[in-house]
């Protein structure tokens, strides 16, 4: 049985490559660096490696005996746990090396557009280890696909859906730019027949449908795919709000977070993505299926309309855990003996009524602060959920009083409990 290795195999093309070659009857090993995301795939085999971190060695001891090795790794930018030098081209220097020697078919999964020349970090570095990979010695396919779309969503596609369920509003946004897109499946198909020997070394081909769309109209087909109903106002979004959103989702990269309103994302929307699916259809008799059939092979059901609603809601949520708490936790500190007077009217010492406060203090401004860190969310949401539940417990044994308030301060405390708790549930990352 011939053998496959998948770099990035838990990634939305990754897992459908996996997938498809597991059914054309490849015994396939998937490469994932998060053993909590690789769990979501038990019945393939896994290798938890960063591969950032390998050594020429320990590459070319990973593509011995493996007959294809298909390089689905990838970020759309530089972030806190993402180098696109060290994934785009030092990853592809070091596999084409090792496949070299191994004898091994590397299939590269790039993106339409690339070129040293481009103005986004993402297109310049995938340009690069694309080139890398050409001028080795390396038995490789370089497939270039536009924009993927799957059953599941991320980066653009989600943003898509994201933009396409907002309710009554659709502003009007890169009126100007054309979008062609392909399916998911498309896609794995084409990483599957670039493992024959039949499809040359070295062939470099765009993996698209035949026709691009305006990305109004992508948003309009995608708000009618999902069933929701016509927009009451489009209004023109001018540019500066556009760049704004960009500064904000770069700076919370380094936060973590993945966010596809990066700069990057903006650029290339703007500015179309689009290939030439003729070569790949001339080399393959592969065509690849129109955005229509593309939606209708897949038709949304209740779970994508509310999935797509809650990716831009998320974030808001967790903004405003932030800031509730770290208010909380600057306003007590600063007016100490008022805060104090509280418990201390009910027979509560000095001393420790100024240790609760200080204490309660530092500790929102901990939690206000870790939950804007990808990697904290989760804890900081529970974290805030058990000191709600400790302050509500406090209030009862020492100033019961406050439940009784005319303005209710303990009964609001449960609202701000059960959106820490939706944020506990609701992020996730692949």
């Amino acid at each position: 049985m011939p053998t496959a290795l998948v770099l990035g195999g838990y990634g939305l093309i990754g897992a459908a490559c996996m997938a498809a070659l597991t059914e054309a009857g490849y015994n396939v090993t998937g490469i994932g660096r998060t053993p909590k995301a690789t769990a979501r795939f038990p019945h393939h085999r896994w290798k938890h490696l960063d591969l950032t971190s390998l050594r020429a060695d320990q590459w070319t001891a990973l593509l011995q005996d493996t007959d294809v090795v298909v390089n689905a790794s990838g970020a759309l930018q530089d972030g806190a746990s993402d180098s696109l030098s060290q994934i785009h081209v030092e990853v592809v220097r070091h596999l084409a090396n090792a496949a070299a020697q191994t004898r091994t078919r590397v299939i590269q999964i790039s993106a339409a557009g690339v070129s040293p020349n481009a103005d986004t970090a993402f297109f310049c570095t995938k340009a690069e280890g694309d080139a890398l990979l050409s001028s080795s010695q390396a038995d490789h396919v370089i497939m270039r696909p536009t924009l993927v779309l799957g059953r599941e969503a991320y980066g653009g596609s989600a943003l898509l859906r994201a933009l396409a369920a907002l309710p009554a509003v659709l502003p009007r946004v890169f009126e100007d730019s054309h979008i062609q897109t392909v399916a998911l499946a498309d896609v794995a198909h084409a990483v599957a027949l670039a493992c024959d020997p039949k499809v040359p070394s070295g062939t470099i081909a765009d993996i698209t449908e035949p026709n691009a769309h305006s990305f109004d109209t992508l948003v309009l087909r995608t708000r009618d795919w999902l069933g929701v109903a016509k927009p009451f106002w489009r209004p023109h979004l001018p540019s500066w709000t556009l760049k704004l959103t960009a500064r904000v989702a770069d700076a919370l990269g380094w936060l973590g977070w993945r966010a596809p309103l990066r700069s990057t994302s903006l650029a290339v929307l703007s500015k179309g993505i689009s290939g030439d699916p003729l070569p790949w259809h001339q080399l393959t008799g592969h065509t690849c299926h129109p955005l229509a059939e593309t939606l209708e092979h897949h038709p949304a059901t209740a779970q994508d309309r509310t999935a797509a609603r809650v990716y831009l809601a998320l974030p808001f949520a967790i903004a405003t855990l932030s800031l509730f708490w770290l208010l909380s936790g600057v306003i007590g500190p600063f007016q100490t003996p008022a805060a104090m007077q509280v418990l201390t009217t009910t027979g509560t010492s000095p001393t420790f009524a100024a240790m609760a406060v200080i204490g309660g203090g530092i500790a929102d401004i901990l939690l206000g602060g870790a939950i804007l860190f990808r990697r904290h969310t989760r804890k900081a949401a529970i974290g805030m959920i058990c000191l709600s539940a400790a302050y509500l417990l406090g209030a009862a044994l020492m100033t019961p009083a406050l439940y009784a308030d005319p303005l209710g301060p303990m009964v609001k405390v449960f609202p701000g409990m059960t959106l820490a708790a939706l944020v506990a549930l609701l992020v996730d990352d692949r």
